[in-house]
């Protein structure tokens, strides 16, 4: 089992024709994730490496049954992209896409949550299942399977956080990032409950950063989960009012530095790593230990 995505959802591109949603579809079939076609307005009938093109997300669901979408489109035409898709009745919708506009954003995210749609996103690297389905520029031959959850803001430190995991001889269920824009439409707190409840994930790697309070948010789920929460919050040394990263990642108030955030998790019950380098051997010490 996983959450959010596995090889029975069946997945389109929007913006399939661009060169970015090509790369990504061409990639996705060579890994065997569930990917059966894509959309791009105005060019239906027309097929990318293979896989049929629509001219809309309601045409790929009555055709092809789509349940999840990758929305690759420029950022001025995101939020007509999502609402579409929402209006659709896709179940997933991951959004790489960066530099969405603000308001478009907040309205889009509003949107989703009410209709009930999982959007990750804007600026997300997306979710993947390792050996399952992968939607999400993480590279398939850099992941194994396993029983580690993780949820994360940014890819790349996803990447030294599944290094070290798979160092220690474990595996991911499910890795999902967030987005790192200052509005984002799922937190923490929703995929941790998720990962609390999957059972084939025994702890969960939640990697922080500063800016927001997605990690503050998600502080009382922690304390009532049943399951260990290994954490990692980077930007513990970035100056204040100005951004590292990540367009979220910017420190205004008091509540939103590292320091805050990491008295917070531990209080909450998290096992905090001073250093993403120690995160697998936490999580091993976690796994023995339950």
């Amino acid at each position: 089992m996983s959450i959010l995505i596995d090889r029975n959802d069946r997945i389109i591109v929007q913006g399939i024709t661009g060169n970015v949603g090509s790369n990504f579809a061409e990639r996705l079939i060579k890994y065997g994730t569930p990917i059966v076609g894509g959309v791009t307005p105005g060019k239906g009938g027309r097929n990318v490496v293979g896989l049929p093109v629509f001219d809309s997300v309601y045409q790929a669901r009555a055709d092809l049954g789509a349940t999840a979408s990758l929305v690759t489109v420029p950022p001025a035409f995101v939020k007509d992209a999502v609402l579409e898709a929402v209006d659709a009745g896709i179940a997933l919708v991951v959004v790489y896409t960066e530099h969405t506009p603000v308001h478009d954003a907040l309205e889009m995210c509003r949107y989703a949550r009410v209709r009930g749609t999982v959007l990750l996103g804007p600026n997300s690297a997306g979710c993947v299942s390792p050996g399952l389905a992968n939607l999400s520029d993480l590279d398939d031959s850099n992941l194994a399977p396993g029983r580690v959850g993780i949820v994360s803001k940014s890819g790349t430190m996803t990447y030294e956080a599944i290094e070290g995991i798979q160092r220690v001889g474990l595996g991911a269920s499910t890795i999902v990032c967030l987005g790192g824009d200052p509005v984002v439409g799922t937190g923490y707190a929703e995929v941790l409950e998720r990962f609390d409840s999957d059972p084939d994930t025994d702890a969960i790697v939640l990697l922080g950063e500063i800016g927001g309070r997605a990690e503050i948010e998600a502080v009382e789920v922690i304390r009532r989960m049943a399951k260990p929460v290994i954490a990692y919050v980077a930007g513990r040394y970035a100056p204040k009012q100005k951004r590292m990263g990540h367009a979220g990642a910017i420190v205004e108030r008091g509540q939103d530095t590292a320091e805050f955030k990491i008295e917070a998790l531990r209080a909450a019950g998290a096992e905090v790593a001073d250093q993403v380098t120690r995160i697998g051997s936490l999580v091993a010490r976690a796994v023995r230990i339950t």
